[in-house]
């Protein structure tokens, strides 16, 4: 990750400066005390200066953050697109003709939905259950939705090897549970849904009798599909989700779709075996491909083509999805410039390559150096809070020491870079190129079935706005998109430092630990390294955690699901501690500075609420707290209620709002 081997052609985009400072007096709200309203005192002053834009479901930290990188990625792509010269095959002709086809709305009108035309002849010619494998393999592979998920991953429980795993899937709704929740709101919006489907229907030509009729039957198919769908908190048991089978075992206990055929289609060996991740939906799934009648498949694929190209097709279509996905949904007024919806998904289909020509601006060795003795300095925190752990046996605080030493650390973009040459991306063709980047991608994760695993490989690119921690790689992965100010200054004082990224670093190793990962070795495989006692203990400890989110309520009829939430609250209140240490560490015993009348705790703590500094859409909260793993940021926030030393940094009383006592305050890690 030391070099990087490309020759850039293009002249240097000038970077778009961070607004603000590092922790800036006018972001907060001096008149509201940290002891009755801690993310208001910290970040209400930006609150009242920042509203939501129209474009926007949310807006906060990462949002500000995001739209400063898309700023430099306009320019790139900006250049890249307006010169025609460049060398065939190269990156730049690729990103370059990509963006141009995505913004060549003119062709795309003209078009219409031939792009799209060979995918409905497919659909029209289905003649029964037998031919549905062969279409949804051939779908699959382009990422057109709809059936049955499918992807290759490492095996949870022999993390050297990669395999088939197929996950329920197949409804246009984000979850379950619009289908099957009977409160008027969840009515309404399905009766929302069924007129989009019938409208979008009639935008590829069927008469609206019939595009009603379809709807419906669509909608009933979908719900049959919920209905045989886990809850999300249920998918989040990693043991209750690995479920191995041969192909036989698998026609066994589905019978009515053809296993074999669709696994074909996409290019897994009979002989391999596969991960079922929910067999009941499978079993279901495989019944209903038998039962229902063909016409009400071929009404339900040619929605879900539609439904997932709907952004590459002329406007009707694009603005009648916006419509409902995004303001009906999430409450967003107005769509994004278009410059920005089709940069996105260029960094979706080409990532590693726009990435190469983004770190070439926006990020340099000395970052990288800097973030690489803050996670060190995390990494030693967190292995000495672990030494400290009462409530741990020293058999099982020697397996997590041993975990948290394995732990790989990738900061920034890939050592090795993702090889294009395969892929062809035409000047003309957004679809079409959109199409083309699914399929080279799916072609490339297929035909990792029987070779080592790659551990240079990333799950993000470089200019994504985010960090992740893999549990079957064990390992801790930080792009250089979320590197940047707010998160990351360079320059920075390191109390503003370690509240933000460091929290950000201590939270990604926490993950490594939290209720899910915890069930991970060392190795990256799921399997147990906790005494039976210690296991007890940590689970009073995530109860504890649950029973705190789910004491948020955002609205009178929908809270916070403490289960839901719960690895991303432990790895907040973990990574808040340890980055807590890390930085007191880090002082060698000299007092902190004081900036603008902030002690240097104060000014950690100020910068980690800073971070989730956001607002949202009543519409977007509400879908927020129904579907994401992650706790809306107010709430987030307040994890500082459970660290003994924020009492101290503002003098919270025992008869302030805010006040936990000593023995509610939840300690994990």
């Amino acid at each position: 990750m030391t070099t990087l081997a490309l020759s850039l052609l293009l002249a240097a985009a000038p970077a778009v400066p961070p607004t603000g400072q590092p922790v800036d007096p006018a972001h907060l709200d001096a008149s509201v005390p940290a002891c009755q309203d801690f993310f208001t005192h910290a970040v209400g002053g930006w609150q009242k200066a920042n509203p939501i834009p129209a474009d926007k479901a949310r807006y906060g930290a990462f949002e500000e953050l995001l739209e400063r990188n898309r700023a430099i990625l306009k320019v790139i792509l900006e250049e890249t697109s307006a010169r025609k010269d460049w060398k065939r095959g190269s990156i730049q002709q690729k990103v370059g003709d990509f963006y141009a086809s995505g913004m060549d709305e003119v062709a795309i009108e003209k078009a219409g939905t031939k792009p799209l035309a060979p995918w409905l002849a497919r659909i029209d010619a289905l003649k029964g259950a037998a031919d549905l494998p062969g279409y949804l393999a051939a779908a699959q592979l382009r990422d057109l939705p709809g059936g049955i998920g499918f992807r290759i991953d490492q095996d949870e429980k022999d993390s050297t090897r990669y395999v088939p795993i197929l996950w329920q899937a197949g409804l246009g709704l984000p979850d379950r549970d619009y289908y099957l929740k009977d409160d008027d709101r969840s009515k309404d919006l399905r009766e929302e849904y069924v007129a989009l489907v019938g409208r979008m229907l009639e935008l590829l030509g069927e008469k609206p009798a019939r595009a009603a009729a379809d709807a419906q039957a669509i909608m009933a198919l979908e719900t049959k599909l919920a209905q045989a769908a886990r809850p999300r908190v249920a998918l989040r048991d990693p043991e209750a989700n690995y479920n191995r089978r041969t192909l036989a075992e698998l026609e066994g206990a589905a019978p009515g779709f053809g296993w074999a055929g669709y696994l074909g289609g996409l290019g897994v060996a009979p002989g391999q075996d596969l991960v079922v991740g929910q067999p009941e939906f499978a079993t279901a799934f495989a019944a209903l491909a038998a039962s229902e009648p063909v016409s009400t498949w071929k009404a339900y694929l040619r929605w879900h083509a539609v439904r997932g190209t709907a952004a590459f097709l002329p406007e009707a279509f694009d603005q009648a999805a916006f419509d409902f996905f995004r303001k009906t949904l999430q409450g967003v007024q107005q769509q994004e410039d278009r410059w920005k919806r089709v940069s996105t998904l260029v960094d979706a289909g080409l990532g590693e390559a726009l990435g190469q020509l983004y770190v070439e601006r926006a990020f340099g060795q000395k970052q990288k150096e800097r973030m690489k003795v803050l996670v060190e300095n995390l990494r030693a925190a967190l292995r000495e809070r672990i030494d400290g752990l009462a409530w741990m046996s020293p058999e099982t605080k020697a397996a997590a020491q041993k975990k948290l030493a394995a732990f790989g650390v990738k900061i920034g973009y890939p050592d090795v870079w993702r090889d294009y040459s395969a892929l062809e991306v035409k000047r003309r063709g957004y679809l079409d190129n959109v199409l083309a980047a699914n399929l080279f991608e799916n072609r490339r994760l297929l035909a990792k079935l029987g070779k080592p695993i790659d551990r240079n490989e990333w799950g993000m690119s470089p200019p994504t706005v985010n960090a992740y921690y893999s549990p079957n790689m064990n390992e801790i992965v930080f792009p250089a998109g979320i590197l940047q100010p707010p998160f990351f200054w360079p320059d920075g004082d390191d109390a503003v430092n370690y509240g933000a990224i460091g929290m950000v670093i201590g939270h990604e190793m926490t993950h490594g630990f939290d209720d899910q990962g915890s069930q991970y070795d060392a190795e990256g495989n799921l399997k147990n390294w906790w005494t039976e006692a210690d296991k007890a203990a940590y689970a009073s400890r995530t109860d504890l955690v649950v029973k705190q989110f789910d004491a948020f309520k955002p609205f009178a009829d929908a809270g916070v699901n403490g289960k839901l939430t719960l690895g991303e609250n432990i790895a907040d209140l973990a990574g808040i501690t340890a980055a807590y240490d890390g930085w007191r560490a880090s002082l060698r015993g000299k007092p902190a500075p004081v900036v603008d009348g902030l002690t240097g705790d104060q000014q950690f703590f100020v910068s980690f609420a800073q971070v989730w500094q956001s607002k949202m859409r009543e519409q977007a909260l509400r879908r927020r707290i129904l579907t994401d793993g992650h706790a809306p940021g107010p709430y987030r926030a307040l994890t500082v209620r459970n660290v003994d030393a924020w009492y101290d940094a503002f003098g919270v009383k025992a008869d302030q709002a805010l006040f936990l006592p000593p023995e509610e305050r939840v300690r994990m890690w």
